[in-house]
C-alpha cells in the first residue's frame, strides 16, 4: 500500500460525517475505487463503490463512476452512511472505561468479551455494548474500534468517536507508531528476551487456527523477561505488527506456549511433583494468559503522546501469584 499518512487532509471537517482527503500524486492512473480502497481501508471496497454510486463521495465537487481514472491532486469528500445491514443493536453492557474525551475512548476489555458481532455472535459483544454508551458511534467503522484483541484476552482497546480521528488512529496503527505491550505467561523457563521474526498466514488444513508460514504476512514480536519461575516465565511482549493471534502462534512456534492457550498450547501437561494448588491453578485456567498492559498514540486532536496502562486481571494475577509461591526460581 502507498504511504497516504501525509496526504490526508482534514480540512476543517463540515460534520463529523464528512472525510476530506487529498488523492496523492503516485496514484495518478489508478481507477477511483482502486485508490479509495488504499486511501480508506477501515471501509470496504464494496462499500466504497456503493457510495461513490450513490453521490455520497465527490471528486473536485463532482460525482465519478467507480472505473473513472483518477490524475492525483484530486480533492475527494466522502460522506460515509452508517451500514445497518448487520442490524447491530445498542446494549446495555457494562464498559470499563478508562479514558475518554470527545474523540476518543479507551476501555478496558475483560476476557471473555467479543469485540465484534460475527457468526456465533451476533449480540453480547464490546461492539453492542459502544453503541448503547454512544448511538453516533453507528456512523463509524466498527463503531469506531481501531483494533481488537481475541475474546479471551484481557485489556485495553482503542475507540474513535469522530471519523477525523477514526482516520488519523487507523493511519497512526498502520504506520506502526502505536505502542503496544501485553503481559504473558508462558511454559518453560526463558532466560533472555529476544524477537521473532516469523510471517503468519491461514492454517494449511484448520482455516480457523494461523501458522508460521513461508509467504505469509510481515509479521515481528519482540519479548522480555519481567519474572522467571522455575518452569514458567512472565514475559513483557511488544508488537511491531498486529496480525491475528500473533502473539500466540509466535510463542508456541518458539516452544514457549501461552499458559491456558487450548487453541496453539496442545494438551495440558501436569507438571512432575506439582503441589495440588499449583496443578489445579494450571488446570483451571482456561484461557490465554494474555493482557493488553499498556497502550499509546499521539492524540488525534492536541498531537500530544498520550499512554494507558491497566493491571492484570484477578485470574491472571492469581496464576502469577501461585507460581511466583509454588516454583520461585532456586
Amino acid at each position: 500500500m502507498p504511504e497516504h499518512i501525509n496526504y490526508y487532509n482534514p480540512i476543517g471537517l463540515k460534520t463529523e460525517q464528512q472525510i476530506e482527503l487529498i488523492v496523492p500524486p503516485e496514484m495518478a492512473g489508478l481507477r477511483l475505487d482502486q485508490a479509495l480502497a488504499e486511501l480508506c481501508p477501515e471501509y470496504s471496497r464494496s462499500r466504497l463503490k456503493s457510495w461513490v454510486n450513490s453521490g455520497n463521495i465527490l471528486i473536485d465537487n463532482k460525482t465519478l463512476r467507480p472505473r473513472d481514472k483518477v490524475n492525483g491532486g484530486e480533492a475527494v469528500i466522502i460522506t460515509p452512511i452508517a451500514d445497518t445491514s448487520l442490524n447491530i443493536k445498542a446494549e446495555p453492557i457494562a464498559l470499563n472505561i478508562v479514558y475518554e474525551d470527545e474523540s476518543m475512548l479507551v476501555v478496558n476489555k475483560p476476557a471473555g468479551l467479543v469485540v465484534h458481532p460475527a457468526a456465533g455472535n451476533w449480540d453480547g459483544t464490546l461492539q453492542n455494548a459502544l453503541l448503547h454508551h454512544d448511538p453516533a458511534l453507528e456512523g463509524l467503522p466498527r463503531a469506531g474500534l481501531v483494533h481488537r484483541i481475541d475474546k479471551e484476552t484481557s485489556g485495553l482497546l482503542m475507540v474513535a468517536r469522530t471519523l477525523t480521528a477514526h482516520k488519523l488512529l487507523v493511519d497512526q496503527l498502520q504506520a506502526r507508531a502505536f505502542e503496544r505491550e501485553y503481559l504473558t505467561v508462558v511454559r518453560g523457563y526463558m532466560t533472555a528476551g529476544g524477537t521473532v521474526d516469523a510471517p503468519l498466514a491461514r492454517h494449511p488444513t484448520d482455516r480457523k487456527k494461523y501458522a508460521v508460514r513461508e509467504g505469509g504476512k510481515e509479521a515481528i514480536t519482540h519479548y522480555r523477561v519481567a519474572q522467571r519461575f522455575a518452569k514458567h516465565t512472565l514475559l513483557k511482549v511488544n508488537l511491531e505488527t498486529g496480525r491475528t493471534h500473533q502473539i500466540r502462534v509466535h510463542m508456541s512456534h518458539i516452544n514457549h506456549a501461552i499458559v491456558g492457550d487450548q487453541v496453539y498450547g496442545g494438551r495440558f501437561k501436569p507438571l512432575a511433583n506439582a503441589s495440588e494448588l499449583l496443578s489445579d491453578t494450571l488446570r483451571g485456567f482456561k484461557r490465554q494468559a494474555l493482557h493488553a498492559a499498556r497502550l499509546g498514540v499521539v492524540h488525534p486532536v492536541t498531537g500530544e503522546p498520550i499512554s494507558w496502562e491497566c493491571e492484570m486481571p484477578a485470574d491472571m494475577a492469581h496464576l502469577v501469584e501461585v507460581l511466583a509461591k509454588e516454583t520461585p526460581v532456586k
